[in-house]
């Protein structure tokens, strides 16, 4: 499960289908049920989380879209935000604790932030870009404080930062065709 990048890996794999002529339209969907992972009892959680699914179509096009892709994962964090006993199979326990998302926020806000500005600073070196050349960031929607903190680090104005987290909350794989979906 890519969970949060679950959108966007789909996206870069529709993207390849599109450019190499396999195919000519691709749906992208992201949808995400986290209430059934989140302990109602846990404000560190409950109070972030939401359910949501947004989509979009992708086809040729004579000019550009998508410049590239560039997705990082690193399974070393992966005990700062997860579901104990795991969300791909019916959990073994009743105890809520474990079936439910666990997370250590602070942590989760420190390595969001420095992550989400240095691919952003990375996509836009691989292309010969700088901010001046964006006219939006549209982020994964975690929390307003990380969306934030990521546009003052990469020095953008937050009137060209798509944010959408105070309408549907963080919607994991959901959050960027979300967000999308309003900002055209």
């Amino acid at each position: 499960q890519a969970v949060c990048t679950g959108f966007i890996y789909a996206l870069s794999v529709a993207d390849q289908f599109v450019k190499t002529g396999m195919s000519k339209k691709v749906l992208v969907v992201g949808a995400e049920t986290l209430s059934k992972i989140t302990n109602w009892t846990d404000r560190n959680t409950c109070v972030l989380f939401g359910d949501g699914a947004g989509a979009v179509v992708l086809e040729s096009s004579t000019e550009p879209g998508i410049l590239s892709t560039h997705i990082h994962a690193d399974g070393q964090y992966e005990e700062l935000l997860h579901v104990p006993s795991g969300i791909s199979k019916v959990a073994q326990t009743d105890d809520i604790a474990e079936r439910t998302m666990s997370m250590k926020g602070n942590e989760v806000f420190k390595i969001a932030v420095n992550t989400l500005s240095s691919i952003a600073a990375e996509t836009l070196e691989a292309n010969n870009l700088t901010k001046d050349d964006l006219d939006w960031l549209v982020p994964h929607q975690a929390n307003l404080r990380i969306i934030k903190a990521t546009a003052k680090k990469l020095n953008l104005d937050e009137k060209n930062t798509v944010i959408t987290v105070n309408k549907h909350a963080n919607t994991s794989s959901a959050s960027v065709p979300l967000a999308l979906n309003e900002a055209v």
